[in-house]
């Protein structure tokens, strides 16, 4: 299966849809944290048609002017606001058979639809919580694969900092784990 990681530094999702045995590739404007197929740019600069070649996206559209833990900025961010949405939207009209579109609570679901799913990373084997929302295209729900006890809510109480946004972004590995497993051995559409 070849998959598009969008939206992501990391590799984390990457690595466990490669480490399946699956054509892989992330992309994202930071450079990749670890070795691996990147594209470092903006995926814009790709021709729409180049997406067909691929059967599964999954992507992380950033939550700055989306997310609704930021209401309290939004008045002035009404710009910003539209053009998150507008790149949204994007993602999900990719010409892919598979769309995964992962984010926290934000206004994508009053604006452009509401999510398919709502996972928690204490469901995937981690004791903490991060509501995390999912609109999917011809997906599964995930099912929670390691419902581990622990509710700390570390995201949430994350102090400021120059890493900060990246680490409040970050996929949990066994969320990544589930993505592979579950939707990497779907049959083609």
């Amino acid at each position: 299966m070849k998959v598009a990681i969008i939206c992501e530094y990391s590799g984390v999702v990457r690595d466990a849809f490669g480490s399946r045995g699956h054509g892989a590739i992330s992309y994202d404007l930071l450079p990749t944290e670890t070795p691996g197929l990147h594209y470092q740019g903006d995926i814009m600069d790709f021709p729409v048609d180049y997406w067909a070649d691929f059967d599964l996206a999954i992507c992380h559209p950033p939550c700055t002017h989306l997310a609704v833990s930021g209401a309290r900025w939004f008045k002035d961010k009404v710009k910003e606001q539209k053009e998150a949405l507008e790149f949204v939207q994007y993602l999900m009209d990719l010409p892919i058979p598979r769309i995964c579109i992962e984010n926290p609570v934000s206004v994508i679901s009053t604006k452009i639809r509401k999510p398919d799913q709502y996972i928690q990373p204490w469901q995937f084997g981690h004791g903490e919580t991060k509501k995390t929302c999912l609109w999917l295209k011809n997906l599964p729900p995930l099912k929670p694969t390691n419902i581990v006890e622990g509710r700390d809510n570390r995201i949430h109480r994350m102090a400021p900092g120059p890493e900060r946004s990246k680490e409040r972004s970050r996929t949990y590995t066994g969320v990544a784990e589930a993505m592979a497993d579950q939707w990497g051995g779907l049959n083609e559409l």
